[in-house]
């Protein structure tokens, strides 16, 4: 119904197309304060239905106890490969940080001087070998004469000495023979372990000398298997010994909290506490075959030390604002709770929560993101939570704080 509008005087005096305007404008004005009245019965017509949820029910489960510590990478062997003689690098027979393997040829240092040495030690050798022969001839033919005392006792003696000192001398210039065999085989650098090689520290041309700073050439590195060096405190260490000891696995996490496949083991362990920091000194060992793991590299060690009971929710029904994580669970009348907690590590695909849950608590664990305080959800049939294997330490991947 269109409410009766007065015409003033003025608009009486408007022509025809004036007041058709003006008719049309009061129309329009009772229209929309018609549509602005709303039916009450339309607004809880057009209420949204319950938000079907899956929850789980929460209870304390055995989980793993975990020790983390920072460790740094380094090669199971490492050697300074050095020139044991000195003299001119001739060659570098390896690429800068390759994979050599024992025995490899790395450098050859000029070899002209070493087989001279041998040369003359072999002809000093022959020479002691001729005195001999002669020393042999004189004694066997002036022992007989001693009896016919054709020849005083003292010239048999003096044979007999010459003798002995002609095999001597013999013995010596086998053994500088020897020495300047070894030199001469000196001048070929091979590597004295299968590893990986540094820079090097000498070019090619450049003078060595054996026993000082510049015979240093490069380094070798093995790093299949590598071990991680890493420290626990006292009470930490303790827990260690006391439960598994020596037998603990231990997992690596990478900086971008990727964990490293292969599992390691403990094959060190310190016998002395760090007076200065209190900490006992650990190793372990790690495969690295695809040379994941590079020496001097910083990553995060986990052990498990033990059990314990708690309470454990899948990784992704725990979300996170700017004041902390939080669970969504089921309060009264069916409406979503947003419930702060305090997490722990996680264990496989769950998450341990500290403190913020009780035993038999719903939480919710799918449509997190259309979920608002206060919101009326309907709860499918709950999934019971699966319990957690505590042994294999492949279970333990990361803890967050």
């Amino acid at each position: 119904m269109i409410p009766n509008y007065s015409i003033s005087a003025r608009a009486r005096r408007l022509s025809p197309s004036g007041r058709l305007q003006i008719f049309l404008g009061i129309v329009t004005i009772a229209l929309i304060s018609a549509c602005s009245k709303t039916d009450p019965a339309d607004v809880t017509k057009s209420a949204p239905p319950p938000l079907v949820v899956t929850v789980i029910k929460v209870a304390p489960k055995p989980v793993p106890i975990l020790v983390d510590a920072v460790g740094r990478t380094e090669g199971s062997k490492e050697v300074e490969v050095r020139s044991r003689v000195s003299g001119i690098v001739q060659k570098q027979l390896y690429t800068e940080g390759e994979t050599v393997r024992v025995n490899a040829p790395l450098y050859r240092i000029e070899r002209a001087p070493f087989e001279s040495a041998l040369a003359q030690a072999r002809a000093a050798l022959n020479q002691d070998r001729a005195k001999l022969e002669q020393a042999q001839r004189d004694n066997t033919r002036l022992l007989p004469l001693v009896n016919k005392r054709a020849i005083s006792q003292r010239e048999a003696d003096d044979s007999s000495t010459s003798l002995k000192q002609a095999e001597s001398a013999i013995l010596a210039s086998e053994a500088r023979v020897r020495d300047a065999e070894l030199n001469l085989s000196y001048t070929d650098v091979t590597a004295p372990i299968s590893g990986v090689t540094g820079r090097s520290q000498r070019s090619e041309g450049s003078l060595v000398n054996a026993g000082n700073d510049s015979s240093l050439l490069t380094t070798l590195t093995q790093t299949d298997p590598v071990w991680v060096r890493f420290s626990l405190s006292e009470s930490e260490h303790a827990l260690l010994r006391g439960n598994v000891g020596k037998r603990a696995d231990v997992r690596l996490l990478m900086n971008d909290d990727r964990e490293y496949p292969n599992k390691g083991h403990i094959n060190f362990a310190g016998s002395t506490v760090d007076t200065r920091l209190g900490t006992v000194q650990l190793r372990a060992e790690f495969a690295n075959t695809d040379l994941t793991l590079l020496p001097g590299q910083f990553v995060r060690t986990q052990l498990i030390v033990g059990l314990r009971e708690a309470i454990v929710v899948p990784q992704s029904a725990v979300t996170q604002n700017d004041q902390g994580r939080f669970v969504w669970v089921i309060g009264p009348e069916s409406k979503a709770v947003r419930r702060k907690v305090d997490t722990g590590p996680w264990v496989g695909r769950d998450w341990v929560i500290n403190d913020g849950l009780k035993s038999g608590e719903e939480v919710i664990v799918d449509n997190l993101i259309k979920l608002r305080p206060g919101a009326v959800v309907r709860v499918e049939a709950p999934i019971p939570i699966p319990a957690v294997s505590p042994a294999p330490a492949s279970a333990a991947i990361d803890k967050k704080n």
